[in-house]
């Protein structure tokens, strides 16, 4: 399968239902499943290359987490926060109806799969982190928070992938027929002025809780991550790019001193995060993942 389905289940909210969208790689029928949740400002066809990979092993199923890709916007920003997005999956998880399920995560999606690996009966049995963990540094924050939630229009995709790219250093070296995919699938149709063109797959409200986050809101968040790392009993591979400036080289080492005691793989010449697209980024995950 060259291409993915896309499919979508209706999840509760503080408003009503909303419309999660995710993308289906790979036989429907196979019990073997793997979900990977993106970050922040991204959306599932992030995964496109790791899903192509991977999709003789498994069912990949590839989430656009609510307010990103082609999924719903939520009508009251406030609920763009963790618990929202866990009961989202934990939602997604009963409608794949799989026993056992493996989970890569970038950033975001990494600590919503901790949060959902640290539930008492979840069915995660492998789970990868992807450049995130308990303490999030501050200066990343101050960085991510400069551009999320901003309004953008470009005529074309060329523009948008530069715009994007001068945001992305982090990503590390990519071809420009990578960077033009990873850009694309972050786009939809627009006008602006009565010029055509493309604007953000992203509800600005996301910002609004983002930017609403104290330093003491981050201390305390901290202490419940631990926890929920802590708590985990799954085997845990952590990635981490090496110059990445919101995983610290400190927190990577306690991540595996502590808790799962998780696998620890870092990737020179890439910050937060790695895209995952790079053939020796998808080696690492492979081995993990299909160890026996």
């Amino acid at each position: 399968m060259d291409q993915p389905v896309l499919r979508e289940l209706q999840c509760l909210d503080s408003r009503g239902l909303h419309r999660m969208a995710y993308w289906q790689w790979g036989d429907a029928a196979n019990p073997r499943v793997l979900v990977c949740v993106h970050g922040l400002t991204r959306q599932g066809r992030d995964f496109d290359t790791l899903a192509r990979a991977l999709q003789h092993a498994y069912r990949v199923v590839c989430p656009d987490v609510v307010g990103r890709g082609c999924s719903d916007w939520l009508a009251d920003p406030a609920g763009y926060v963790l618990p929202t997005y866990v009961a989202d999956m934990v939602t997604l998880l009963a409608r794949l109806d799989a026993t056992v399920v493996d989970w890569v995560g970038t950033s975001m999606g990494g600590l919503i799969g901790m949060a959902v690996a640290s539930l008492k009966g979840s069915p995660v049995r492998r789970l990868v982190l992807n450049d995130v963990g308990p303490v999030i540094e501050p200066a990343a924050l101050q960085r991510i928070g400069g551009y999320v939630g901003q309004a953008g229009f470009w005529r074309t995709l060329d523009e948008a992938a530069d715009a994007a790219w001068a945001l992305s250093q982090g990503f590390g070296p990519h071809s420009r027929e990578q960077w033009l995919a990873l850009t694309a699938a972050q786009l939809k149709p627009a006008t602006q002025d009565g010029v055509e063109g493309y604007a953000p797959r992203c509800d600005p409200g996301i910002a609004v809780p983002f930017r609403a986050i104290t330093p003491e809101l981050a201390k305390a968040g901290e202490a419940l991550y631990w926890q929920a790392y802590d708590r985990l009993e799954c085997r845990t591979l952590l990635l981490r790019g090496a110059e990445s400036d919101l995983l610290s080289a400190q927190t990577a080492q306690a991540m595996s001193q502590r808790g799962p005691r998780a696998q620890l793989h870092e990737f020179a010449g890439v910050g937060h995060a790695p895209t995952l697209v790079q053939p020796e980024q998808i080696e690492v995950l492979r081995r993990f993942l299909l160890a026996p």
